[in-house]
């Protein structure tokens, strides 16, 4: 540890991954401030500006050597960090010095290098959601057909089965992907659209010609990997944009806490418990306790991502006309804190997801201890078409059902329904009939073959379309 004197951030040190790291390092964003004067130059020497080939090579040739000290130093001097590293890149090529940033704002590099960033992060994002969806689809088809207590309001209900239940954790994550897609897929750049918006510097370059102004933000965002750039802006891009980018991040935050949860009451009810080491320990004072530390990572985590969202959405609404410098210093907080915690979270999810544990055994007997209320339908059903009186078999069974029901709560004793219905004549039925009933499998409706079709037409399509991002493995930080 270098550094014990000094503030140091969870962020960059327990939760997210290297390359979510490194997305957000000052290296990626100054590499990209160059290759984005790169792209400028090539495009404005494209239109007819005189710039040479000289001048350019000798950009890219110094594009990953950044000279950081003189542009620290010279920051100091200036207090403007783009100015200060136009002119520690112009140090390095001389003879391109006088047309590095030609027509341009800080936002050019600062507002284009956020975006590219961004759909970066969000691309990442993306493969590490498709590798969580991946381990829960495997999970759900293994146990697809094994029975398990249901709950509403966390009071015993219905059975379903472990493998639906995890669809409904899938289906949470296929919302978030589709929510995802549409914003990655919307993302532009902004392009160089000068000091308010309206490319009045490059006007000016251009000698009036407003097809060449037109056709620059197309060569620039064509030279970046993007499709376009936004079609009107102020000096920087809607701020909006960073409020549906962290949205869709608060959304993938809210799925994974949900899932987090349910795995808490699972590994308490001693059901399914997350992945735990060897060596791991639970508790400082109880050595037998396994707690649910990476599920409740997930929630913390998820925490702060769902009350981050509110920055960016406070932020875009309190823009004033074509630029405010408001934003800057959240901006850098906010945005990128919340792609390293959501990366955070999607670790643990795999990690998770790669290693649960599940108790068959300890899932059958809670089941079986809560199956003969939920059997009374059955059981009264099958009395009346052997004769009884429907009236009268549902009052016995209301009266049998709180008389166990009490024995159990109040007493500790097992669950004695059945025997109380088969010592009963109204119903005409021995154990034996009755315990032919209880079998788990004929109360889990059709959870199995929902299970089945939906991994079918819904999980395994996108698997299959995305098999080149499979394969992720999360090792966590303690």
């Amino acid at each position: 540890m270098t550094n014990v004197q000094g503030y140091t951030s969870p962020l960059s040190e327990r939760y997210p991954s290297k390359e979510m790291k490194y997305l957000f390092s000052p290296e990626m964003k100054f590499k990209t401030w160059r290759k984005l004067w790169i792209a400028l130059a090539e495009a404005e020497q494209e239109l007819g500006l005189d710039i040479t080939d000289l001048q350019i090579e000798e950009l890219k040739v110094a594009a990953e050597d950044i000279n950081y000290d003189v542009a620290k130093a010279r920051e100091k001097e200036v207090r403007h960090d783009v100015m200060s590293h136009v002119y520690a890149y112009g140090l390095q090529c001389p003879n391109a010095k006088g047309i590095i940033h030609l027509g341009a704002t800080s936002c050019y590099v600062g507002d284009n290098t956020d975006l590219i960033v961004m759909h970066s992060a969000l691309t990442l994002i993306r493969k590490k959601l498709i590798n969580v969806i991946a381990n829960l689809a495997d999970f759900a088809d293994k146990y697809k057909d094994l029975p398990t207590l249901g709950f509403t309001h966390f009071q015993p209900a219905q059975p379903t089965t472990v493998g639906k239940r995890a669809t409904l954790w899938i289906h949470d994550l296929l919302m978030d992907l589709e929510d995802l897609d549409h914003v990655l897929d919307g993302m532009k750049l902004l392009g160089s659209k000068g000091t308010t918006g309206t490319q009045a510097s490059f006007l000016e370059l251009f000698d009036g010609d407003i097809e060449k102004v037109r056709k620059i933000d197309e060569l620039i965002a064509e030279k970046m990997g993007f499709d376009g750039c936004y079609p009107v802006t102020g000096q920087t891009y809607s701020r909006k944009v960073d409020a549906r980018i962290l949205s869709v991040l608060s959304s993938i935050a809210q799925s994974a806490h949900k899932f987090s949860n349910d795995m808490r009451l699972l590994q308490h009810l001693k059901e399914i418990e997350e992945p735990f080491e060897k060596n791991q320990i639970g508790s400082s004072a109880m050595a037998y306790k396994r707690n649910p530390m990476r599920s409740e990572r997930i929630a913390a985590l998820a925490n702060f991502v769902m009350a981050g969202s509110m920055n960016p959405a406070i932020t875009a609404s309190t823009q004033w006309f074509e630029r405010t410098l408001d934003d800057s210093a959240n901006k850098r907080l906010s945005i990128s804190e919340s792609f390293l915690a959501t990366d955070g979270i999607l670790e643990l999810y795999i990690n998770i997801t790669s290693g649960m544990v599940v108790y068959p055994k300890v899932i059958e007997a809670r089941l079986r201890s809560e199956l003969p209320f939920m059997a009374t339908e059955n059981i009264m059903m099958d009395a009346v078409k052997a004769g009884g009186d429907r009236q009268a078999l549902h009052e016995s069974i209301r009266q049998h059902s709180m008389a166990a029901g009490k024995r159990v709560k109040e007493d500790g004793a097992d669950n004695d329904l059945l025997e109380r219905i088969a010592a009963d004549p109204t119903f005409n039925m021995d154990i034996e009939q009755l315990q032919t009933i209880m079998k788990p499998e004929n109360f889990i409706g059709c959870a199995k073959e929902q299970t089945e079709e939906f991994l079918k037409t819904y999980v395994n399509p996108l698997l299959e379309e995305n098999k080149d991002v499979l394969g992720l493995n999360a090792d966590i930080t303690v």
